[in-house]
């Protein structure tokens, strides 16, 4: 195994940052002038979620909006479990994080009078979404930041490697061992005591997902082998609205539809959200999925029609989606929208404070990756994209404040990003996705998930790659975590506990080794972690 960055080959540490996303580049460049190397996958930006986002970002920027009524949404959106101190703290410096991106020449969409034009999303009481090309935001913003990392000389970028393990020492860490050529090639060891996990969520551990196929949990995963705490592993957001034409991932459509006034209606025409929820369309993302996925269980599917709503000015205010259409043989000016419910966002992860800091020292994370207590148990729609900016922001500053010193001109260290293709799933990475869908997806209930275990425990006793480990480190932590909470909320639905339960308004937490002690507990499995 070859070594790297030891002590006595660079002047000053550098920072290593796992993941290539909106969070990743983003503390990279608020890192600046303090060397960082960021390890990606996938080439930078491309691997990322965060490129994938259609609406665009929450803040409260336009006039009659306010922090409090951000935080309001916030909270009302979360189902009881938002640590209220960290929503506050995120809507107060989404301004400032927007600012920033508009430093690093994300092109906002702005009004006539130059100021930063906003729209509505479902669960918002206020217009406060900043958007680009109405929406092709996270495909923008990522441009943006990749340009300006690749010209930034302090970051170091090494892509198609693939982290594999956290090392430490007395509870503390001291660097990562990586795999070179997307996996494929030599062992690497990297030495840092500032490590900062940026991989992501968890989206390609299900069927459907709007999510990449590098969102698999594998720094989640990573961070619960080398011992840190996590927090909220059973709420996964489901999207209400992929596009429904095979494809993975899924084409998302974006919330920003209904919030023009799209309707939902089933093969017969009928507006079934209504039945539902006094919102309607516009309720929120746990229920809609909810709907969506009764029509579609019952066979009569489900349709996004924006026919009247939007119509002929359809490729002008949503043209990344109108492409998507477009592509599949859908004309969404004439035609309504075939769409089913996607896996699209992790409410879990890895326990962190304010700081980014998790409960290994010197292991930062943020991101989809992380639990912070913003979100509960159901993420306000667009926070993802701001949670991302502002606590990649904050560990940066506190990084920072052990000083900064330039960076050698470091060359990049990346293979041609031509050759960093997805081979598609394996077949055991297919059979946890269907398993992930079956047992942990819209609706949950105790016997599933049993079943859903049982496969994970299963595929863990014969694993032999490395990377996988993490991959089903995540997964057995989202079931184990799924079981425990006896109640519905959010975006966790139990048939068997339909209703929400007093004595379960609380976030959890766990560490992998909690997860082992649960399932030896359970001796019905007959088997052990």
């Amino acid at each position: 195994m070859t070594a790297l960055f030891s002590d006595a080959s660079t002047q000053v540490e550098p920072v290593i940052i796992i993941g290539g996303g909106l969070a990743g580049l983003f503390c990279a460049l608020k890192l600046a002038p303090r060397p960082v190397t960021i390890l990606a996958a996938a080439p930078i930006g491309r691997g990322a979620s965060s490129a994938w986002a259609q609406a665009g970002i929450a803040a409260a920027v336009s006039e009659g909006d306010t922090i409090e009524k951000h935080v309001a949404d916030t909270v009302a959106a979360g189902d009881g479990i938002v640590d209220e101190n960290i929503a506050r703290l995120m809507a107060t410096e989404a301004a400032a994080r927007v600012h920033d991106l508009l430093g690093y020449g994300v092109p906002f969409d702005r009004d006539l009078q130059g100021k930063l034009q906003v729209s509505r999303e479902a669960a918002h009481s206020e217009s406060r979404i900043v958007r680009v090309r109405g929406d092709m935001a996270g495909r923008a913003i990522m441009q943006a930041l990749v340009h300006t990392v690749e010209n930034t000389p302090s970051i170091r970028v090494m892509e198609g490697y693939v982290v594999e393990d956290i090392t430490t020492e007395k509870g503390a860490v001291t660097g990562v061992i990586a795999r070179a050529d997307a996996g494929r090639g030599e062992k690497v060891q990297l030495a840092s005591h500032s490590v900062v996990i940026a991989t992501g969520g968890i989206g390609h551990l299900y069927a459907v997902t709007t999510n990449p196929s590098e969102a698999r949990g594998e720094g989640i995963g990573m961070a619960a082998r080398a011992g840190a705490m996590m927090a909220d592993m059973e709420f996964v957001q489901f999207h209400p609205t992929a596009l429904d034409v095979h494809k993975d991932p899924a084409p998302l459509a974006t919330e920003a539809l209904r919030g023009h006034g799209a309707t939902l209606i089933n093969r017969d025409g009928e507006r079934f959200m209504l039945k539902i929820d006094p919102e309607g369309e516009l309720a929120p993302r746990d229920v809609v999925a909810r709907g969506i996925y009764a029509e579609v269980m019952a066979g009569r599917g489900a349709w996004l029609d924006c026919t009247t709503a939007v119509g002929a000015t359809f490729p002008e205010e949503f043209p990344t989606v109108y492409r998507y259409c477009r592509d599949a043989g859908i004309d969404p000016v004439t035609q309504p929208i075939p769409v089913v419910p996607a896996a699209h966002y992790f409410m879990g992860g890895i326990m962190t404070d304010a700081e980014g800091r998790t409960s290994i020292e010197g292991l930062w994370a943020c991101g989809e990756c992380t639990s912070t207590g913003a979100h509960g148990a159901n993420r306000l729609a667009s926070n993802s994209l701001l949670e991302a900016v502002v606590f990649s922001a904050r560990i940066a500053a506190r990084i920072g404040k052990d000083g900064a010193k330039p960076a050698d001109n470091w060359a990049a260290g990346s293979v041609d990003r031509d050759d960093l293709q997805s081979e598609g799933d394996t077949p055991v990475m297919a059979t946890l996705r269907k398993t992930m869908s079956a047992s942990f997806g819209v609706i949950r209930n105790r016997e599933d998930m049993i079943a859903g275990l049982k496969t994970i425990l299963t595929l863990e006793k014969n694993n032999r790659d490395p990377a996988f480990r993490n991959v089903l480190a995540t997964a057995k932590l989202v079931a184990v975590s799924a079981l425990r909470r006896e109640e519905s909320r959010g975006g966790h639905f139990r048939t068997d506990f339909p209703k929400k339960r007093g004595e379960w308004q609380h976030r959890t937490f766990l560490t992998l080794d909690d997860a082992r002690a649960y399932v030896g507990d359970m001796m019905e499995l007959s088997l052990t972690a």
